[in-house]
């Protein structure tokens, strides 16, 4: 059966909805490629620190997430990161999410690292 692949922009726009339900903010830092762009996740927790959420796939090849690190960082790390990898890469969106509870608000699997 062959998979259907969601188009970029209304993944991140469904992503953006779900944080305004759980009343937290989001923003789109970076606009990359409507249909096919990768998304880098920043859940900033309000407190000068960050967790990224970046894409992969699991063995079955389907779409989970991995964290940037095992735990919190500074927001400067993240950013940093970010723009790295914007700067190889022009199609990628980078979303924000700030949320005091760090709530990421991503229906697929997070992989523990």
């Amino acid at each position: 059966m062959k998979m259907i692949q969601l188009k970029t922009k209304l993944w991140v726009d469904a992503l953006l909805r779900r944080a305004e339900i759980g009343l937290a903010s989001a923003y789109v830092i970076r606009h990359g490629d409507e249909d096919a762009g990768a998304v880098l996740l920043k859940v900033a927790n309000l407190t000068g620190q960050a967790a990224l959420f970046v894409p992969a796939r699991d063995e079955n090849g389907d779409r989970i997430w991995t964290r940037f690190r095992d735990d919190w960082v500074a927001e400067a790390e993240v950013d940093t990161y970010c723009r790295r990898r914007a700067d190889g890469d022009p199609d990628i969106w980078v979303v924000e999410i700030e949320d005091r509870k760090g709530r990421n608000f991503l229906t697929e699997p997070v992989a523990d690292s």
